[in-house]
């Protein structure tokens, strides 16, 4: 799903809503996500997940070009756990 379906989506089950005011209610929802783990925090959405983010440390790469190798930097990454409901439901008969 994409963010246009799932914009679509909730306007259906909400048609009181404006699709500005939906727009912005998913805008927040998302970059309220994104700042919580900019500050290094995490976000837990029960029964779907949680979101986090974890340490990658600096390494050596390999251009795919070229095959010279290259510096990569260590970076934070986000990482996501599905929660205990959502791995039920995918792996449901």
């Amino acid at each position: 799903m994409i963010r246009s379906e799932l914009l679509h989506e909730l306007h259906k089950d909400n048609p009181e809503l404006h699709a500005d005011e939906i727009e912005q209610v998913v805008d927040i929802f998302f970059d309220e996500i994104a700042q919580r783990l900019a500050e290094g925090g995490r976000v837990e959405l029960r029964g779907f997940g949680a979101f986090s983010t974890r340490e990658r440390e600096a390494r050596t790469g390999r251009n795919p070009r070229t095959g010279e190798s290259v510096s990569v930097d260590a970076k934070r990454v986000p990482y996501f756990k599905a929660g205990k409901e959502i791995r039920e439901r995918l792996n449901a008969d």
